[in-house]
């Protein structure tokens, strides 16, 4: 796990795939890893990654902070863009995934046509060395969303074993851009997945590219 940009009030963290957030039987979570590590350093959780993603995840150094980012993340007001490879063709290149969760069996989770529990996920997606190369944009923060969202386009995650995606050495879903007003100043954070055997150094490339912000068309939110 790595620190990548301390501040006063919060720390930017680039969590590895693998890592629970929370401590399990077979080793330590992101905030006990962190409290390891920096014993004389306070964190409090603001959001959480799940176990098979990695990427950029923000802790708060005192509770002022945590209230306050914890009314950001209610309000919708962080930007997050995930990066996702799938062996899968999607049923469309690019558009918009929104449907109620609902638990399903074996700890999935999957969409209905009501509204309850609402998940809304935007998405491009482009062809990348035999695979479907995904940008994510979650506009709610729901249990297993972008899993949830690319296995419904008929793409599951490549490594997301829970979601039907094919075998590989990780799970392929990075959280490489977060994006937030703080104290009136913009703040935005850009990590590129380092770490799996397909994600490349010509994958990076590809994705400033072919994916810069000021190219795409992001639907407005709803």
């Amino acid at each position: 796990m790595q620190i990548l940009f301390r501040t006063n009030d919060y720390w930017i963290i680039d969590k590895p795939a693998g890592m629970s957030f929370h401590a399990e039987s077979e080793g330590l979570g992101v905030m006990q890893s962190l409290a390891t590590a920096y014993p004389d350093q306070t964190f409090f959780p603001v959001h959480r990654l799940d176990k098979i993603t990695s990427g950029l995840l923000i802790v708060a150094c005192h509770a002022k902070a945590a209230a306050v980012f914890g009314k950001m993340f209610e309000k919708h007001e962080v930007e997050k863009r995930y990066l996702a490879l799938s062996a899968r063709k999607p049923k469309k290149k690019q558009g918009t995934v929104s449907g109620g969760m609902q638990p399903s069996r074996r700890g999935q989770w999957k969409l209905s046509q009501d509204s309850e529990n609402l998940a809304t996920t935007q998405f491009f997606s482009a062809s990348f060395q035999g695979y479907r190369l995904f940008i994510v944009r979650p506009l709610t923060g729901k249990t297993h969303q972008i899993r949830v969202a690319l296995k419904s386009l008929g793409s599951p995650i490549l490594g997301d074993f829970r979601y039907g995606g094919e075998e590989a050495d990780r799970g392929y879903l990075h959280a490489y851009v977060l994006q937030f007003d703080w104290q009136g100043e913009i703040k935005r954070y850009v990590c590129l997945p380092m770490f799996g055997e397909r994600f490349s150094s010509e994958l990076s490339d590809f994705v400033v590219t072919q994916f810069d912000e000021s190219l795409l068309k992001w639907p407005s939110r709803k």
